[in-house]
């Protein structure tokens, strides 16, 4: 079978790709990913046996939706033209925003022939907006949702099936941060991914502004919201917050060790505050605490799973509130949840195999299980 993989993103920053490239074998199908390098700058590799097919305009995340049109339009072509020209017998689609983009060719030739990937709701408040996401969904062979916060968004259909962001090559390398001691001052709090939400990071960064107890480190690309942090954090001579910049994939083994609270905080939002974050999945494969914005479905998994906590910025007692809560850990309770949380995970994730294999085959297991590296 000859299958394309079709994304908007550069490969660094499409870690869920991991799913499906893990779970095909590459010696009975032709794989084929598109995908869009946005800055021109380095970006992981894939493995050889992947036919790769790059998008190159240069396009910041953070500009108006007007300004991504060209860049859009100009990828909607190019892959459009890549279909027709090679002809799939089957397209995974990795999110909304690429389904749109080739919607007519997915109803006119694809039917009951793609996977549609659905993450990151955006406009699903509006009804028409909400009836194409549907539509898209509806004439699908599978749709995977990474959260089933996700599913009030989407009609109930039978081929809508929970899937996780876990990165398989993770699962080998649990203990990094167990083999180090948790008796750290300062405790290092780490956000790692793009950096966004400014005026939540804005009111995190001013509780724990200069606090000796606490150092805030921030991991991810160096957009606008990066740089107005960075910019806000010199204005006012905060000395205990970090920005290093944009990692590939494997860097992020480099300061899993070096982490003891894994910032998962966001802003209030109907739609997103449904998502369950990539990070997610990092904090329990890798024992790391995590804070949650309150209310949030993600927020209220880890709260009650025992792998963290909900907190609210705007707390003025929030730094507070967090020391406690990581000097009382009880750290054989917190490691045993990790454990179990990740069990049920993995259960749905083997589920979620059985449905490509259903599709494209069983998976020759003795192959590598990491498919893009750096």
């Amino acid at each position: 079978m000859k299958i394309l993989l079709l994304g908007v993103q550069k490969i660094k920053f499409m870690p869920y790709i991991d799913f499906y490239l893990s779970n095909l074998d590459f010696y009975s199908h032709e794989v084929h990913l598109m995908y869009w390098n946005r800055d021109g700058k380095e970006d992981a590799n894939l493995d050889h046996r992947i036919i790769a097919h790059e998008f190159k305009h240069i396009q910041e995340d953070e500009v108006s939706k007007h300004r991504k049109m060209k860049g859009f339009y100009k990828y909607r072509k190019q892959a459009l033209k890549l279909i027709k020209s090679e002809q799939y017998d089957f397209i995974i689609i990795l999110n909304t925003a690429t389904a749109f983009l080739v919607q007519d060719i997915l109803w006119t030739s694809y039917r009951k022939r793609y996977i549609y990937d659905y993450r990151d709701p955006t406009h699903e408040n509006v009804s028409w907006y909400k009836w194409l996401v549907g539509r898209i969904a509806q004439h699908s062979r599978i749709t995977f949702v990474s959260s089933d916060g996700f599913r009030k968004f989407l009609p109930s259909y039978s081929h809508i099936i929970t899937s996780h962001n876990l990165i398989s090559d993770a699962l080998y390398k649990r203990h990094l941060r167990k083999q180090t001691s948790r008796e750290q001052l300062p405790i290092r709090i780490r956000y790692w991914g793009m950096i966004r939400d400014e005026e939540v990071n804005k009111l995190v960064i001013d509780k724990i502004a200069n606090d000796s107890r606490f150092e805030l480190h921030y991991n991810g690309r160096m957009q606008k919201t990066g740089k107005n942090l960075e910019y806000y954090c010199q204005k006012h001579q905060i000395n205990n917050v970090f920005f290093h910049g944009s990692y590939l994939p494997d860097e992020r083994y480099d300061f899993v060790s070096q982490t003891d609270i894994l910032h998962n905080i966001y802003k209030e939002d109907q739609l997103l505050s449904q998502a369950m974050g990539n990070k997610f999945y990092d904090g329990i494969i890798h024992y790391i605490p995590q804070i949650f914005t309150t209310g949030s479905y993600m927020g209220e998994k880890g709260d009650k799973g025992g792998v963290g906590i909900e907190c609210n910025p705007a707390d003025p007692f929030f730094a507070d509130k967090l020391y406690s809560y990581y000097t009382n850990i009880n750290w054989e309770y917190f490691l045993n949840q990790c454990d179990f949380c990740l069990d049920q995970i993995l259960d749905e994730y083997e589920d979620g195999k059985k449905y490509l294999e259903d599709i494209f085959g069983s998976h020759n297991k003795s192959e590598t299980s990491t498919v893009y590296h750096v």
